[in-house]
């Protein structure tokens, strides 16, 4: 009897040295877009440009911040690649800036709820008037399309989701016209008038100074002139006045 109380002593003071079991961690869910991206496999351009534009940071604390959460369209490697060469050189910091934020929605959006968002979206690029950075949605079961007016995209799948982040793969690089709208055509020039015919119109030609009276003219002028004033033989003298000074 009195052995197995020493037994039953030291049992619980060795369990007192323990301490109590620890409770297993319970796993956080990963928030930081490019640890999602990486991930993924496929989205090496988006993660550099994510970085050097200072989105990936804004992007993780509007993640955890932002009480309606927020909805990436990350583009893969190969929507870039399929970029005509020297796209992206092209941009200013400001645009790539500007190119990122139009991927970004400042609301987490499933899947079953874009057939009922309105259209057009608004991108943390800014406004969707038509020429800026319009983006429109639609959904025909779980086939997601998206149009910016420049290129038509396709939702591949769902990359990553939680309350606070939604990640889809879009097969192309959304393009707003802001940046990358096709240029309008000039206006067509306005048509040349008919041109005039050179030369004198009968009216000019009548006034003009070269023109001279004809004799038959001068000659019924002169009697004219001289009717009813000296009779058949001052008329005969006029007459022959005329002709002779021709």
């Amino acid at each position: 009897m009195h052995a197995l109380i020493v037994v039953l002593a030291m049992a619980a003071t060795a369990s007192a040295q323990q301490g109590p079991t620890a409770a297993p961690a319970t796993p956080t869910p990963t928030s930081n877009i490019t640890g999602v991206l990486a991930k993924g496999g496929q989205f090496n351009t988006f993660i550099r440009l994510l970085k050097s534009t200072g989105m990936a940071s804004q992007i993780d604390t509007q993640a955890t911040n932002n009480d309606n959460g927020l909805t990436v369209f990350a583009p893969t490697d190969n929507a870039f690649t399929s970029l005509p060469s020297g796209t992206l050189n092209s941009l200013s910091d400001q645009d790539k800036n500007a190119l990122v934020q139009y991927h970004v929605v400042s609301t987490a959006i499933p899947m079953s709820q874009f057939d009922t968002v309105s259209n057009p979206l608004r991108t943390q690029a800014g406004s969707t008037s038509p020429g800026e950075y319009p983006l429109n949605v639609t959904s025909e079961g779980q086939q997601v399309n998206i149009t910016t007016g420049v290129v038509n995209a396709t939702v591949s799948n769902t990359l990553y989701t939680s309350d606070n982040m939604v990640v889809y793969t879009v097969d192309k690089v959304l393009l707003p016209p802001k940046l990358f709208g096709k240029a309008e055509a000039p206006a067509p020039a306005p048509a040349l008038a008919p041109a005039k015919k050179k030369g004198k119109t009968p009216a000019s030609v009548a006034d003009s100074p070269e023109a001279e009276a004809s004799p038959d003219a001068t000659a019924s002028h002169a009697a004219a002139m001289v009717t009813g004033g000296g009779g058949a033989l001052a008329a005969a003298i006029a007459l022959a006045g005329v002709w002779w000074g021709l």
